[in-house]
Formats: C-alpha cells, structure tokens, sequence
C-alpha cells in the first residue's frame, strides 16, 4: 500500500478552514479518498506528455453557434406594455440598497 499523501491533521486544518463540521468518520473517509486523488495525480504526473499537443475537448467539435442576423426589435414602447411598474421610457424597480453616503 502506497504511503498516504494527506493525513488526518490536514483534513481537519482544511475542514476548519472552510467551516465545515466533519465527523471523525468523514474525516476519515475524506482522507483516505484526497489521498487516492493525490496518488492517482502522482501517476498522471509520471507520463511524458512532451510531444503531446495541448486541447480543450477530446473531440472536434467547431464552434456550433447560429450566425447573427440583424432584426427589427420590440420598441420601447411594445417592450414596457406589460412592465409592472415604468417611468415614460424605463422600468421601475423596487429600491433593494440603502443610500450610502455619496456613492
């Protein structure tokens, strides 16, 4: 069995650092499997990967978006038809932040 590459300590240094409530099962599970991630990476490390050629997905696929064609848009006036609130040419929202003081 390969040594472990993250022990116990490190998971719950990591677990309280993200505020997380880990029982000492999990903590235990959690551990054993970052340490199989580590292991597998180690093994992905080991390959020469010199003359391989860097790619984004593993099939060729092309940029598969429609064309853009220029329309006739709604027009103010048809786009605030149904707005539940507007001020002549714009929708009104409700007020969400507080003043703060000059911004």
């Amino acid at each position: 069995m390969a040594q472990k590459k993250i022990d116990i300590k490190q998971v719950r240094q990591v677990a309280k650092l993200a505020r997380l409530d880990l029982s000492e099962a999990e903590i235990s599970q959690f551990t054993g499997q970052l340490s199989a991630i580590l292991e597998y990476v180690e093994k992905l490390n080991q390959l020469d990967t010199a003359n391989i050629e860097p790619l984004a997905h593993c099939l060729p696929i092309n940029n598969c978006l429609r064309e853009d064609n220029v329309k006739q848009s709604l027009g103010t006036e048809k786009t605030l038809e149904n707005a539940p609130d507007k001020d002549e040419k714009f929708f009104l929202v409700p007020k969400i932040l507080e003043d703060s003081g000059g911004f």
